[in-house]
């Protein structure tokens, strides 16, 4: 179950970590203490796994993973990953929005990895963004109870302060409460 055919599976493997974290329990926390609402560097691990298997490697990251990611990071109330999943999380948006933008994205391995620079191969300009993808990011950023650095640095440097009008993305505004 845990060891995803497609982008589909991955979402669902994922759901599969979120629920452990939550519980504490579950496939994903057997052999180890696992608190619940605690996301540690092992789930981290997991979602890196799930996100990199050889199936999916060479396709964008899907719109339900990311959003299995920030459901994971909203169950999480304490973290003992090291910033792992805050890196994962920011780059797998960032490879999402590329690629629903029609931009080239490298695979998974070289995107995802925590060697690998994310200003190395994100976006660095609004203008290549697709406005509809940055309304859904802004979306799934509102209200968040825990802030990612990450992913707020690498969305402001991609929206910019003068890179949209205002009017056109109102969504934005509601980032700066990061």
């Amino acid at each position: 179950m845990l060891q995803p055919s497609c982008r589909k599976t991955a979402a669902r493997a994922l759901s599969i970590v979120r629920d452990g974290v939550i519980t504490g329990e579950g496939p994903t926390t057997k052999g180890r203490i696992h608190f619940s609402r605690t996301l540690d560097a092992d789930d981290a691990a997991w979602c890196a796994r799930i996100l990199t298997v050889i199936e999916v490697e060479h396709q964008p990251v899907s719109r339900a993973e990311v959003e299995a990611l920030f459901e994971i990071s909203d169950a999480a109330a304490e973290r003992s990953d090291d910033g792992r999943f805050d890196d994962l999380l920011a780059k797998a948006v960032a490879h999402h929005t590329a690629s629903e933008s029609g931009l080239p994205v490298p695979p998974r391995t070289v995107a995802l990895s925590p060697d690998t620079d994310i200003e190395s191969w994100a976006p660095a300009q609004a203008n290549k963004i697709d406005t509809k993808v940055l309304e859904w990011l802004a979306g799934q950023m509102r209200g968040k109870r825990r802030a990612n650095h990450t992913l707020a640095a690498m969305v402001a440097t991609v929206v910019g302060a003068a890179a949209l009008p205002l009017a056109q993305l109102p969504s934005v505004l509601d980032m700066g409460l990061l």
